[in-house]
């Protein structure tokens, strides 16, 4: 049972004995906690969607004061997902939830790991951008924002299907990951004919080959979202391709 306002004619000390509380009331209040939970997930996440595409613009506009930025807005993230911990094992010690409500908070704990990851790419990606400022120009960047784009619009449509409970998108979005795989491929071959042809644009080359790199990685934490939607939803587990005959997979 959950504790909340005290029934008529139980004690009114600062600590009140759980039996004080109705069921009505208790439950409310549960509702009221796991919709702050969810406010302040989605705060985290629009923070992560942010560093991320503020990492990329700082590459692509060669803008130190904005790279440098990233490293500041890793910070704020790396305190939401302790806030967020700190509240979920709060929730899960004094209410004990069942069903829903206990795979929502475990969920969120993954969840706010993986967004605490997306800010650490965002941060590799500043401190190689940092790098490649020392530098003149490789080439013109088109493949690498238009990764950016797909992870962080993946992250995007992820957290949308986590607010409504959506597990049909959050499958749709599953696939999309071989998209931006795709694209790390084809940033990898091209820099590696850089690399061979000019050995001096080695350095540079591989700076780009991490940035393209941590940007899947990215789009695999959205996928791990999404993932999580599911779990939520169905308390059906996919990850790890546990339903691989479900996307044509063999």
């Amino acid at each position: 049972m959950r504790p909340t306002l005290p029934a008529p004619g139980c004690a009114t000390e600062a600590v009140l004995p759980i039996n004080c509380f109705s069921e009505e009331t208790l439950e409310r209040h549960f509702d009221i906690e796991i919709d702050q939970l969810k406010d302040q997930l989605l705060l985290m996440a629009g923070r992560a969607e942010s560093i991320v595409q503020k990492s990329i613009q700082a590459l692509a506009r060669r803008d130190q004061p904005l790279a440098e930025e990233v490293f500041e807005d890793d910070h704020v993230i790396d305190r939401q997902e302790i806030e967020l911990e700190e509240r979920c094992l709060e929730l899960l010690a004094r209410h004990q939830p069942l069903a829903r409500d206990l795979r929502f908070i475990t969920a969120t704990l993954k969840i706010s790991n993986d967004l605490e990851r997306i800010g650490d790419h965002a941060v590799n990606i500043a401190g190689s951008t940092l790098k490649l400022l020392q530098e003149p120009p490789l080439k013109p960047l088109v493949d690498i924002p238009r990764m950016a784009e797909l992870a962080t619009g993946m992250l995007r449509e992820a957290l949308d299907a986590f607010v409504r409970r959506d597990a049909g998108g959050a499958r749709h979005l599953v696939r999309r990951d071989d998209e931006v795989d795709q694209l790390n491929d084809q940033v990898f071959r091209e820099l590696i004919s850089f690399m061979i042809e000019n050995p001096r644009t080695i350095t540079r080359a591989m700076e780009l080959i991490l940035v393209a790199r941590n940007l899947e990685r990215v789009a695999d934490l959205a996928t791990n979202v999404a993932e999580e939607v599911v779990f939520i939803t169905e308390a059906r587990i996919i990850k790890h391709h546990a339903e691989d005959s479900e996307f044509g997979r063999s």
